[in-house]
């Protein structure tokens, strides 16, 4: 069996692709391979013919797998998105409120008058976003 790329000009036969699994006709001599991944190989007629059907049934045995796989897929990202992103928040909602410095046997906070207070640094993105954004309307 003789190998040929894509668009390459070849003799009239039937070429296989086991790339893309594919047979075609090349119904005169000059004419080119179609495009596509892979390359070619040359194959009798008689082989063509016994190639045409498995193929089609390799497909159709395929086809069924393949969507019992992107379902499983599917659910398996639902599943471990489920999972994933509420560990934080869980954490943050039964974490107590004890912060280092602060007085909790008189019943108030203490705070030194020189310690500035947290800030949080998402406020700070999007205080900068919002500033970008004005920006940008105001340049078009």
């Amino acid at each position: 069996m003789t190998r040929h790329e894509s668009n390459a000009a070849v003799t009239s036969g039937y070429y296989f692709n086991p790339t893309t699994t594919s047979v075609t006709l090349v119904s005169r001599d000059g004419a080119c391979l179609p495009d596509g991944k892979g390359a070619w190989l040359a194959v009798p007629a008689l082989l063509a013919l016994a190639l045409t059907p498995v193929l089609g049934a390799l497909f159709l045995m395929y086809l069924p797998v393949v969507g019992f796989i992107m379902c499983a897929d599917a659910a398996g990202r639902n599943l471990a998105a489920a999972f994933s992103g509420g560990a934080g928040e869980l954490a943050v909602a039964v974490a107590s409120g004890w912060v280092p410095g602060e007085a909790h046997l008189s019943g108030k906070a203490s705070r030194r008058s020189d310690e500035k207070l947290d800030v949080d640094p998402l406020d700070l993105r999007l205080a900068a976003l919002e500033v970008e954004i004005e920006r940008r309307r105001r340049a078009c």
